[in-house]
């Protein structure tokens, strides 16, 4: 009777995975259904990203396509010797001290109030509602908004200073705090999203671990750090990924709050490559950035799959 009952018909197309389990054979009627998706995918993704790799070879003109001339990889050649202005290199320092202020904190907040709204009661989910709506607010909206918050004379962070007997500050424009406040709105807007995450993968935490780690006696901080902060890993690792790749992509808030000043001390490698392409014209160069950048996310996202791979093998054991 069991060999009846496990016994795959003939006439069906199964295959038998490595786990023992059956999936269908790809059947070439499949790829009816999804042609339209396939062909918008290919058009609006595939075709502009092949496009840009083409362009970033020329010195384009963006009067007459025609005009353009073929010159190699001489904007690459521009990024290694510091020729172009900003330097590569000063433009990357710049996108990686955002990237790593946005995801070290915003990854440490995130968790923290995770925890902290860990619990689904009323009031905490009202808490979560209105942590999430910042995240799903414009940020054309929110960057005009905090603009008015950090400005210098009567904005409501000098105001806030003042009552603490502080001498106001320009945050937007001087060099010193220009980057930080733009680092304290992104993590104000994106940290409702990072929290979530996070929120759903302590619902996943084995309550029999968390029980067995406190009768033996382990405090709150040991029982995070050697018992719930292991499971999280693979939220914390989507978490790092998603949060690096966004923050590189980071433009409106530049645009909006500090157009990329004072100077070029806001001016990261999403900022620069509007910059280059749709200001100062220099469309190539601009096609080169976005090259270096397509490929940094390409990396990452190859970097994601890897430890999400170790970590279900390790877990699998």
């Amino acid at each position: 009777m069991d060999a009846v009952e496990t016994r795959v018909p003939a006439n069906r197309s199964t295959v038998r995975t490595r786990s023992g389990r059956f999936r269908p054979l790809r059947s070439p009627v499949a790829y009816l259904f999804v042609l339209p998706a396939l062909l918008i995918f290919g058009v609006f993704m595939i075709v502009p990203t092949i496009f840009t790799f083409v362009i970033s070879t020329y010195k384009w003109n963006y009067l007459n396509a025609a005009l353009s001339k073929f010159v190699g990889a001489a904007n690459y050649q521009s990024m290694v010797d510091g020729s172009a202005q900003p330097s590569f290199g000063a433009t990357m320092g710049i996108s990686f001290y955002f990237v790593a202020a946005m995801v070290v904190l915003g990854t440490l907040i995130s968790l923290l109030l995770a925890m902290l709204l860990q619990k689904a009661t009323t009031v905490l989910l009202a808490v979560r509602s209105a942590l999430f709506l910042t995240y799903v607010t414009p940020l054309v909206a929110t960057s005009m908004v905090w603009v008015w918050i950090f400005n210098p004379r009567f904005g409501l962070a000098n105001a806030v200073l003042h009552l603490l007997g502080t001498n106001p500050i320009d945050w937007l424009g001087n060099p010193s705090t220009a980057m930080p406040s733009i680092i304290i709105y992104s993590l104000w807007h994106e940290i409702g999203f990072t929290t979530i995450v996070f929120v759903g993968g302590l619902t996943t935490i084995s309550a029999e671990l968390s029980e067995a780690a406190r009768i033996d006696g382990a405090g709150r901080v040991a029982e995070f750090i050697y018992v719930t902060l292991p499971q999280l890993r693979p939220f914390v690792v989507f978490v790092v990924v998603i949060g690096s790749v966004g923050s590189l992509h980071a433009f409106t808030q530049f645009f909006v709050l500090t157009g990329g000043g004072p100077g070029y001390d806001t001016s990261t490698l999403g900022f620069q490559l509007y910059q280059q392409a749709f200001v100062l014209r220099n469309t190539g160069y601009a096609a080169a950035l976005a090259v270096v950048l397509f490929i940094i996310c390409v990396v990452l996202s190859i970097a994601q799959l890897a430890a999400s791979r170790s970590l279900r093998a390790t877990s699998d054991r």
